[in-house]
């Protein structure tokens, strides 16, 4: 009997406030103030398909890394946790560069909100992902089996601290929406650097919520220059 290999199907598309990469932070749930809209497609928009889910206070999520597709792959890869400079067997990373572009979250379900254009969509916090990312499918967490207190983390165990102190004048944070500031502050204190630059004199762009948020990094002392719209 021929057996049938699935396709893949996107189900869904998560809604964030990262229209780049650039300053998401490097795992799920490191910045709780993030907030996210998942909108499903208008095929899986069937509300039965969401029956239960409100119980779960947490969900994985597998998504494709759409900006890291590539033809080839490579069986090392050099993890930013380690400076860029120390190669690693790519199933010990979590690389968006990978055979299979497949991407695994664990966000926290805020709660189902029924809209009349978009049918149910799910608000959730604490993701990582990209406005735009494509979801393949969606999952219950349950802490009683996918919590493992006790596991090591290899080479990123202990975790090296990112925490920067952040300088962000009153003034500037005020032209951000009130209700993305702290979520801002919180992305900027879990320094979105590359790990293997620290210019104190060089100036980085953050885009965030609709804004480009520049600032310096001198050692763990962060201070943002401007805050001006996206155009």
């Amino acid at each position: 009997m021929k057996s049938i290999e699935p396709k893949m199907k996107i189900i869904a598309r998560i809604h964030t406030d990262f229209p780049d990469k650039f300053g998401i932070p490097r795992q799920s749930g490191l910045v709780e103030e993030l907030q996210g809209v998942i909108v499903f497609e208008p095929e899986y928009r069937n509300p039965d398909a969401l029956r239960g889910i409100e119980g779960f206070s947490h969900l994985w999520l597998l998504w494709q890394f759409s900006r890291s597709i590539r033809e080839k792959w490579q069986p090392m890869v050099r993890p930013p946790r380690l400076g860029g400079n120390t190669p690693m067997g790519v199933f010990a990373t979590r690389s968006p560069f990978r055979p299979n572009p497949i991407g695994l979250s664990s966000v926290r379900l805020i709660g189902v909100e029924y809209t009349e254009t978009r049918g149910a969509v799910l608000r959730v916090a604490g993701a990582d992902l990209m406005d735009g990312t494509p979801i393949y499918d969606i999952k219950p967490y349950l802490a009683y089996t996918d919590a493992h207190p006790d596991a090591t983390g290899g080479f990123a165990d202990p975790l090296r601290s990112h925490a920067l102190e952040v300088t962000f004048p009153s003034e500037l944070l005020a032209r951000l929406p009130e209700d993305r500031r702290r979520a801002a502050i919180a992305v900027l204190e879990n320094d979105p650097r590359p790990s293997y630059q620290n210019d104190p004199e060089r100036e980085y762009g953050l885009y965030f919520a609709g804004f480009n948020i520049t600032f310096f990094v001198d050692g763990k002392a962060l201070r943002v220059a401007d805050v001006t719209p996206i155009e």
